[in-house]
């Protein structure tokens, strides 16, 4: 889907990305955690706004 919209190098943001905005901007505009378990580590992705300079 986010490749369908040109969005595709935020595929990964994308899946925690909830706001249409964030989506249709390419932008993260409000926090995200996901968390699981493996059977051997703890994991949380975050996704937060920020930029790159």
């Amino acid at each position: 889907e986010a490749a369908e919209l040109g969005k595709g190098s935020f595929k990964y943001a994308w899946v925690l990305d909830k706001l249409k905005a964030e989506r249709e901007r390419g932008i993260t505009i409000d926090i995200a955690l996901w968390k699981f378990e493996t059977p051997k580590y703890y994991v949380t992705v975050i996704d937060a706004p920020g930029h790159r300079d």
